[in-house]
């Protein structure tokens, strides 16, 4: 089992813009390759996290409270953990637990919850996977560049995150997208 962050982002480092919207990664024409690849990250992912503007992002475009059932046609029944100091509506039957704790204490609910030896996806957002690199938790970092840029935006990482820690694992090329694959040593 791995905690792996998996983003797609815009080359300069935004991975939604400054209205938390991920509209510019839908409007990449020839994102067919990377849609097909993400099928079979996702067939590794047991337990989902990720923080709560991805989460209310996902409700908003998803429509996910007046058809819940659009989260398990994305997701299947995966355990997802939402960090959020802010009580949120969550869709009707689908397994996602609230959780607000710094990830220290939270790391050891999340692994006792994840049953089988899938992976651990940090869907979002950049300063939860800094969060997750900074507490000793995060294997690994998955980006797939759309060929954008951003005036602005959520950055991918809002920590130091440096070449002695983090070494390239692969590079692939998905369509337009380019996806680079970092794994990160705890040392």
């Amino acid at each position: 089992m791995a905690i792996i962050f998996n983003t797609s982002c815009t080359l300069n480092g935004f991975i939604a813009d400054e209205n938390h919207s991920l509209q510019w990664l839908f409007e990449v024409p020839g994102s067919q390759a990377a849609e097909e690849d993400f099928g079979n990250f996702l067939s590794k992912v047991s337990t989902i996290v990720m923080g709560s503007h991805t989460f209310e992002w996902m409700v908003n475009e998803l429509d996910l409270l007046n058809h819940p059932e659009r989260w398990s046609d994305t997701y299947g029944d995966r355990p997802t953990w939402v960090f959020s100091s802010r009580e949120l509506s969550l869709p009707a039957g689908a397994p996602i637990t609230l959780i607000n704790a710094p990830i220290s204490e939270a790391i050891a609910e999340i692994q006792a919850a994840n049953t089988s030896s899938g992976d651990i996806w940090i869907v979002g957002g950049g300063a939860l996977a800094t969060q997750f690199y900074e507490a000793g938790a995060l294997d690994r970092i998955t980006l797939t560049m759309a060929p954008v840029f951003l005036p602005a935006g959520k950055p991918v990482f809002t920590g130091l995150l440096d070449s002695k820690n983090l070494h390239t694992a692969e590079v692939r090329r998905l369509g337009e997208f380019t996806e680079l694959t970092f794994e990160i040593s705890k040392s």
